[in-house]
């Protein structure tokens, strides 16, 4: 790729630069230049380098290497199974597929194992079986598709907003009403391209529902349901309408309360129409150990 550093670029660091236009991490982006495969002006520069406008910044960027997901021995709890698709209650810091620094060890990697490879491919060798997707950090209900045919009924189910998902969260602060909507459009971040933000710019309608289950004095217990699937959807509605979801270190508060790693928040329930049998499904999943110790925290500490 070749880039004229425009006005906005000025004094930007070159490691910074090469991963916001690149879109690699910026440990890639340190490596690259690191062995010369970025050039300012024609030079070989460090990382440190500030840029100017109008400097012209070459950057090699390898190709990254493909992935294919492997069976490994992993224990997964199944909440229901049969020959078209599962249910999968995912656990927190569990990666759903492999990617670039997390090659395995995840939940496609489990699901191989226990399927004998038996998983949808609409998504290719690297997410066989994956509909949709919850974050590491996030832990509850999954679905997966065995077959071809289950993954495009439930695809389907998806864009037309007749499959229900039913998270709940604990958040900072109080909220005024008791229910509302976050009906706000999400695209990436043009700060920080690892993250995703409520935008105008090349982004996609997104909307949340919330409804207050609990009050607590600077947290408050919600129930939120989801219309649409976007990247960190509930986690970018939060900390926009001013509450991040207690424990989110990237759009919230960096500490962790309450011994959290990471947010607290979870898939709770699920309901949608069987791809192939037509019959109703429902489920919900009994609270994870995080979320219930921090509830517990809450009502004996910080009750109003």
């Amino acid at each position: 790729m070749t880039i004229t550093v425009s006005e906005n670029g000025a004094q930007m660091r070159l490691d910074v630069f090469v991963s916001e236009q690149c879109s690699v991490s910026r440990s890639l982006a340190q490596t690259v230049i690191k062995d010369g495969g970025v050039k300012v002006n024609g030079c070989v520069c460090l990382k440190s380098c500030k840029l100017k406008p109008g400097d012209t910044v070459e950057a090699a960027i390898p190709a990254p290497r493909a992935l294919e997901a492997v069976p490994q021995d992993i224990p997964v709890d199944i909440v229901y199974e049969d020959d078209h698709l599962l249910v999968v209650d995912k656990p927190k810091g569990m990666v759903v597929h492999p990617a670039n620094g997390n090659e395995d060890g995840t939940l496609v990697n489990a699901l191989l194992y226990r399927c004998r490879g038996r998983l949808s491919s609409i998504n290719g060798v690297v997410r066989p079986g994956i509909v949709h997707r919850i974050d590491k950090d996030t832990s509850g209900l999954l679905i997966v598709a065995k077959t071809d045919e289950a993954h495009a009924g439930l695809a389907e189910q998806i864009a037309s907003h007749s499959f229900i998902r039913r998270y709940e969260a604990v958040c900072d602060g109080n909220f005024g009403e008791d229910s509302g909507v976050c009906d706000l459009p999400i695209g990436r971040s043009e700060k920080d391209r690892k993250k995703m933000a409520v935008t105008q710019k090349n982004s996609r309608t997104a909307r949340t529902e919330w409804e207050v289950l609990g009050r607590y004095r600077g947290y408050t217990h919600l129930r939120l349901t989801l219309f649409t699937g976007r990247t960190h959807q509930i986690r970018v509605h939060m900390a926009h309408i001013g509450h991040p979801v207690t424990g989110d270190g990237v759009y919230g508060k960096a500490k962790n309360p309450f011994g959290l790693v990471g947010q607290c928040l979870f898939a709770r329930y699920i309901s949608f129409t069987h791809p192939v049998t037509g019959q109703t499904l429902s489920f919900e999943a009994p609270y994870p150990e995080y979320f219930a110790k921090t509830l517990e925290i809450l009502k004996n500490n910080y009750s109003l």
